[in-house]
């Protein structure tokens, strides 16, 4: 009998342990209940409501779809100041808004705004993303020589490594002289990640509708460049880029040179 008894204390002892050991393995631990405690689940992260980009940049070169607005052609003497701002809301749903400024700060001519702000571009609109797709609808009015053009944008992106896009950009009223018209452009815009350094190599090639930049119809410029976003603190980095232009003189007659090298340096926040 005390043998019996014996090998029953031992297996019961055996069970504790197994049991106690159980319980220190087990990624779900036991209430004083008794009673198992669910796992918690981490908390989901929600997208901000509001992100922004904030720019201070400098360039050589101020082009409006393929035009050389300032007729820089090869020189880089002058520079501009093009500051900017866009904030992107977060909707739900796929669903963005959007609100931006850009600015044309520079010396060559007399201001109709004041200073040496030469042009104030202000936007807005919606995205769409859904899939790999995201549609972009903007209305923009650009403010310059005591006037405006007023220009509505429609953009289709793709999520791919070549990142492509297609944009079809209207002006459809002004009150400076101008033809309506579009100007449609498929381009890319392929990036790498060389440590903390993102290099892009954007292309773009563009057509024209008759008398939109003063010319004919028809094969207006194509673009190639190469980019870097260098980070210098959190959400801050220096932007550094150069791009080369080749337009064509019968669409686009005004410009000074048909190729053209331009380059932009500058600080962009993000938040």
């Amino acid at each position: 009998m005390k043998s019996l008894i014996k090998k029953w204390n031992n297996q019961l002892v055996k069970k504790s342990c197994v049991l106690a050991a159980a319980a220190m393995l087990s990624p779900v631990a036991f209430a004083g209940s008794g009673k198992m405690m669910e796992p918690v689940a981490p908390p989901v992260e929600e997208d901000p409501f509001v992100t922004g980009t904030l720019a201070f940049m400098v360039d050589t070169h101020f082009i409006s779809y393929g035009l050389d607005v300032w007729g820089g052609g090869q020189d880089w003497d002058d520079a501009l100041f093009h500051p900017s701002l866009e904030l992107v809301f977060n909707l739900g749903g796929g669903f963005s808004a959007i609100l931006g400024t850009w600015w044309d700060v520079n010396d060559k001519a007399e201001s109709s705004i004041g200073g040496n702000v030469q042009e104030v571009d202000v936007w807005a609109g919606l995205s769409y993303a859904t899939g790999d797709f995201t549609f972009t609808l903007l209305y923009q009015e650009w403010m310059y020589a005591s006037d405006a053009e007023r220009i509505v944008d429609f953009k289709v992106a793709y999520d791919h490594f070549l990142a492509p896009y297609l944009l079809v950009h209207g002006r459809v009223d002004n009150g400076l002289g101008l033809d309506n018209g579009v100007v449609g452009v498929l381009g890319m815009g392929p990036s790498i990640e060389a440590g903390p350094v993102t290099i892009s190599f954007p292309v773009s090639v563009a057509f024209a509708t008759e008398d939109f930049h003063g010319g004919d119809a028809g094969f207006a410029y194509v673009s190639a460049g190469v980019s870097a976003s260098i980070p210098i603190v959190e959400h801050v980095s220096l932007s550094l880029g150069v791009t080369g232009y080749y337009t064509d003189d019968e669409v686009i007659p005004t410009n000074p040179e048909d190729t053209f090298l331009t380059g932009t340096a500058g600080i962009v926040i993000t938040f």
